[in-house]
């Protein structure tokens, strides 16, 4: 078995490649930037598992529908890579606003579009926010649309689907090297949800056929 997990040279992504390589599953690492940790990653695992590093922006079709000519087979899918960029929605540009809708949402439905071609059966799990449930920032209102459209395309692969399962997670905050960047007093107000443990619940719905369009929140989103 193997699983593909996107944006996985870091952060959530890349503890959720090292959860499913620590279950004896082989892995295809995906990265669009940071090749070296990508690599690194790569290391870290091929003793355990066959790994695969692929380059890909998910937002381009053509590089998506090449990363998957390198792919015969997939067993599991991790919609997992994302981007964001925080401030006033009325200094937004078009461009700008677009640019997250079209890594966040366009990415993963064109991922997950070729990704069924190589699937007979398994699980797709997506990764949204509570951002798209019931926590929102004026200054992330392009990056809480994404979020809120993969729920909408969680439940529509779901039905279209008959042979492979579609889930949603949304956690909360998640304590990644992204979210160091952040003012130290106001993370004292978060309570941050590790990202190891969000990977394991990535794994535990990705193995439990008895999981189908079920959209999945964590956190209990309280700031102090």
């Amino acid at each position: 078995m193997n699983v593909l997990v996107t944006g996985s040279s870091r952060g959530l992504g890349m503890e959720i490649i090292k959860v499913f390589a620590n279950h004896g599953i082989d892995v295809i690492i995906n990265y669009n930037k940071s090749e070296k940790k990508a690599y690194e990653l790569e290391n870290e695992l091929n003793s355990k598992v066959n790994v695969k590093v692929i380059k890909c922006d998910i937002s381009n079709e053509d590089e998506v529908r090449d990363m998957f000519k390198e792919i015969d087979h997939l067993d599991f899918l991790i919609n997992n890579a994302a981007i964001a960029s925080d401030k006033d929605p009325l200094e937004k540009s078009a461009m700008e606003f677009n640019r997250i809708l079209h890594t966040n949402l366009t990415g993963t439905f064109l991922v997950t579009k070729y990704a069924i071609e190589k699937m007979n059966n398994g699980s797709i799990v997506n990764i949204s926010s509570t951002n798209a449930i019931d926590t929102y920032y004026p200054e992330s209102i392009d990056y809480d649309a994404s979020k809120a459209g993969v729920i909408s395309l969680t439940h529509n692969f779901a039905k279209y689907l008959t042979d492979i399962r579609v889930n949603c997670i949304c956690p909360d905050w998640i304590d990644t090297e992204m979210n160091k960047e952040m003012a130290e007093d106001y993370r004292k107000k978060i309570n941050f949800i590790k990202a190891e443990d969000l990977a394991k619940l990535v794994y535990r719905v990705a193995m439990d056929k008895n999981i189908n369009d079920q959209i999945i929140k964590v956190g209990d989103n309280s700031v102090k």
